[in-house]
Formats: C-alpha cells, sequence, structure tokens
C-alpha cells in the first residue's frame, strides 16, 4: 500500500508541473510578439505536450486509486507571476523570453529525473515517466539551443 502511495504523490507532483509548464507556455505566447512568430508554434506543441501527459498521468494515478492533483505548484504560481512582472518591465526580447522559458525547463527536467531515481516507480508508470522525461530533455535541449543562439 505505501508503495502506491508514493507512485500517488510521485505522478500528482509531475501532473502539477506539467500544469504549471501548459500554463506557463499559454502565458507567455499571450505575450510574444510577431517578431517571435516561430516561438508561438513551438510554446503551443509544448503546451499540448504537457496537456497530453498530463492526462497520461491522472490516468495512472487514478487506476491507482489515488485522488488526482488538478492544480498548480506554487513555485509555478510564482514563476508565471514573475513573468508578468518582467513583461511589464520590458523582459519581453527573445532572449528574455528564452531564458524564462529555459528556467521552466530546468525545473520540470529536474522533476523527472527526481520522479526516475527517487519515485520508486515500476511497471507502466516506469514506462511512461521514461518516455515523457525523454520528450522533456528534448524540449528542453531545443529551447536551451535556440536560447544560445539568441545571445
Amino acid at each position: 500500500m505505501e508503495t502506491t502511495e508514493k507512485t500517488v504523490d510521485v505522478l500528482n507532483d509531475l501532473i502539477e508541473i506539467n500544469n504549471d509548464r501548459a500554463a506557463g507556455f499559454s502565458k507567455a505566447l499571450a505575450d510574444i510578439n510577431d517578431e517571435n512568430i516561430d516561438l508561438k508554434a513551438l510554446f503551443q506543441e509544448y503546451s499540448e505536450q504537457s496537456r497530453k501527459f498530463s492526462q497520461e498521468l491522472t490516468a495512472l494515478t487514478a487506476t491507482r486509486g489515488g485522488d488526482v492533483e488538478t492544480g498548480h505548484s506554487v513555485a509555478g504560481t510564482l514563476h508565471r507571476a514573475w513573468i508578468d512582472v518582467k513583461s511589464l518591465f520590458g523582459g519581453s526580447d527573445r532572449e528574455s523570453i528564452l531564458d524564462e522559458a529555459e528556467r521552466g525547463e530546468d525545473a520540470i527536467k529536474k522533476a523527472y529525473q527526481t520522479a526516475l531515481t527517487e519515485g520508486n516507480l515500476t511497471g507502466e508508470a516506469l514506462s511512461t515517466v521514461s518516455a515523457q522525461s525523454q520528450d522533456i530533455n528534448q524540449a528542453h535541449d531545443a529551447i536551451k539551443a535556440l536560447r544560445d543562439t539568441a545571445k
């Protein structure tokens, strides 16, 4: 029973951070001007990716009889508030946008690494989280490469 509860907790943490990521990219989409139109498509893709991941994790949590987390983490809410403040003070150039996006990607990448190394996941939960982690790592690397090019 304890293992199931731990798995549900780990999955709920990942649901929260995916909700944060989807909301963060949606917020960034609203702030991007036309000169960074290429970022809109990418951020839309990553927002949809996190919604899909959240649904997959929700299904796994439900099959284990756990309560499903539907909200956002406090850290994610604070990060989005920081994005709001930065946009008020001119932080909407390409490099600033990508800096914030990479910071968010660092957080979700770390959450997945922690889930995989410390979460004691097994079976379908392990394979799902592993596959999602690979996609998260690719997204992180793509954002980082864009940010490095923008410097």
